[in-house]
């Protein structure tokens, strides 16, 4: 499936979704260490942690990260002072 551009999904959609830059970095990588330990844990029968919640081509859990929060299934949680 060829993009458009070097990332997919693209920055600037993400950027919409998350709010700010940093908060796309946290949510990011928060739930990329998710998926890295579910990966990590899938041979031990354990399953406590949550599957990736997208089908992605790619294998990396930053990229399937962001793929979740492309297709709004990760949405950040939003405080009293951001609404």
């Amino acid at each position: 499936m060829p993009h458009d551009s070097m990332m997919y999904p693209e920055v600037e959609g993400l950027l919409e979704r998350a709010g700010s830059k940093f908060g796309l970095c946290t949510l990011g990588a928060t739930r990329a260490r998710e998926i890295n330990a579910y990966f990590g844990q899938l041979g031990d029968g354990v399953g406590t942690m949550v599957p990736p919640q997208v089908t992605s081509l790619s294998s990396k859990p930053l990229s399937i990260a962001f793929e979740e929060i492309a297709s709004d299934k990760i949405v950040p949680i939003k405080s009293d002072s951001d609404a």
